[in-house]
Formats: C-alpha cells, structure tokens, sequence
C-alpha cells in the first residue's frame, strides 16, 4: 500500500494526515514534501494525523523526528495523535513520547496548542 498525505492549514498550525504505510520507501517523498509545506506556509506548530497510518518502520520516525525539530528550532511545538496501537507501540519503544506530544484526536491536539483554527 502506498502512502497518501493530506496537508490542512490553519492560522498558525499545519495539521498533516498521513494514510497508508510510511516505510523507507515513501519516506524521502514524505519528508519533502512536509518540509515543503513546512516552508511554504511559514508554519508556527505542527500536528500530525495518524488515525489512517497502517504501518511505520523506522524511516517513519527519522521523518517525524526531523519535522519536529524543524518545528522546534523556530520555535514551535508538534503534536501527534490518532496514533495507532502499532504504531503508539514503536513510539514507545523509541522513546519518541519523551520528544513529542501525544494527543488522542486533532481537537485535542489543537488545544494542547492553544491554537485556533
């Protein structure tokens, strides 16, 4: 399965969703384009959806630990949520909740932000 990524842009949140298996295959593209978007949309906080991610090795985390600290080194804050068991499993095992938030839907990752959209 490929992987699919929907970006919706807030006043001072970029929420990305990400659908599909996030491997090493799709990870450079997805790394791309986030910090693209990043970018582009002069992105203060980040929240990341992974509600429909079905897989992630560890090429998925390199990606998100990256983002975060592009988010991070201008000063914002990231957040994940929906986080499936497998998944929340291999952020576990990382130590990945000791760097990042965790939330379990985008409301309540929009108010750990105090951000508006």
């Amino acid at each position: 399965m490929s992987l699919q990524i929907e970006f919706e842009q807030g006043r001072k949140a970029l929420i990305v969703r990400l659908k599909g298996e996030l491997d090493h295959h799709a990870a450079d593209s997805v790394k791309a384009r986030m910090e693209d978007a990043i970018a582009k949309e002069q992105t203060h906080h980040l929240i990341l959806s992974l509600k429909d991610l079905s897989f992630m090795d560890s090429s998925g985390l390199g990606v998100i630990l990256g983002r975060y600290k592009q988010i991070t080194s201008k000063g914002g804050k990231m957040v994940v949520c929906d986080v499936s068991p497998a998944v929340y499993r291999l952020f576990e095992l990382s130590g990945m909740f000791k760097i990042v938030s965790i939330q379990d839907n985008e409301r309540n990752a929009m108010s750990s932000l105090e951000v508006a959209l």
